[in-house]
């Protein structure tokens, strides 16, 4: 429990350390903020215009398809802000800062993981929740304390999917540093086609995004609870089971880490 402690308070010693850094240069902070809330409207605009040609996808409406993506978006950029340290972890690599890591008496994953926070991602959770709120508002959804208790338990079960997907991508690192790029299917791609149900996508991909890397339990399966599709509370608690996929992450992680050889900077 101690270490445990320990780790928050270095976490946040390191975010506090980043977000003053960032406030150094408030035009520049505001500047990206916008950036990054336009860079995701695209995919606003893409449903809007498809769904101005048709009724319906695989029988999702224009305001459920709306909280879909919204939904997907918030779990993503949250992780993304939180976790950035992992995206970015080839540079840690290349430059020799890891050992700098290593030799420290703290933590490397939090280390890592508090090396970078990224606050412009506060545009894209921006453009989530005016989403959401719009999806609720059109939709009609009769809502109940456990479909509220799912929508928070899908933020954080998906948080912890994508920063876990990150995590893999830092543990990859210590075997190679050419040819991560199809990492970003996984992560960027999973925010891109995550705005629709992942239903509507056939058998097989719903298979794989319930077994093998779980994006369905962390949006498909609640969703169909909120929307009043099941009513199982088995639905309520999925996105909590798909932290699980946090375990084969870490222990990759510290393969890599008995595997890592200094890069002699």
């Amino acid at each position: 429990m101690r270490k445990i402690r320990g780790a928050i308070r270095l976490y946040v010693h390191y975010t506090s350390i980043n977000v003053r850094c960032a406030m150094q240069y408030k035009t520049s902070f505001f500047l990206s903020v916008a950036g990054q809330f336009l860079a995701t409207f695209q995919m606003f605009l893409a449903i809007f215009f498809m769904f101005r040609r048709f009724s319906s996808v695989k029988g999702f409406t224009y305001s459920e398809v709306l909280l879909c993506f919204s939904i997907m978006l918030f779990e993503f950029s949250l992780a993304e802000m939180f976790a950035r340290g992992f995206d970015s972890f080839s540079g840690i690599v290349r430059n020799g800062e890891f050992d700098r890591i290593l030799v420290r008496p703290q933590n490397a994953v939090i280390q890592v993981l508090g090396s970078k926070f990224e606050m412009s991602r506060i545009g894209r959770i921006t453009q989530a929740v005016i989403t959401f709120v719009y999806g609720i508002m059109a939709s009609e959804i009769e809502w109940n304390f456990a479909k509220i208790i799912t929508i928070l338990f899908m933020l954080i079960g998906g948080t912890v999917v994508f920063t876990s997907l990150f995590l893999i991508y830092a543990a990859l690192c210590f075997f190679t540093l050419d040819g991560l790029e199809f990492m970003n299917a996984f992560t960027d791609g999973a925010r891109e086609f995550g705005a629709y149900p992942l239903g509507i996508y056939g058998r097989k991909m719903l298979l794989f995004t319930t077994f093998v890397i779980p994006y369905s339990l962390i949006q498909y399966y609640p969703l169909l609870y909120i929307l009043g599709q099941r009513t199982s509370l088995f639905y309520v608690v999925l996105p909590l089971l798909a932290c699980w996929f946090f375990v084969p992450a870490l222990m990759l992680w510290k393969l890599g880490v008995r595997h890592y050889k200094s890069s002699g900077s």
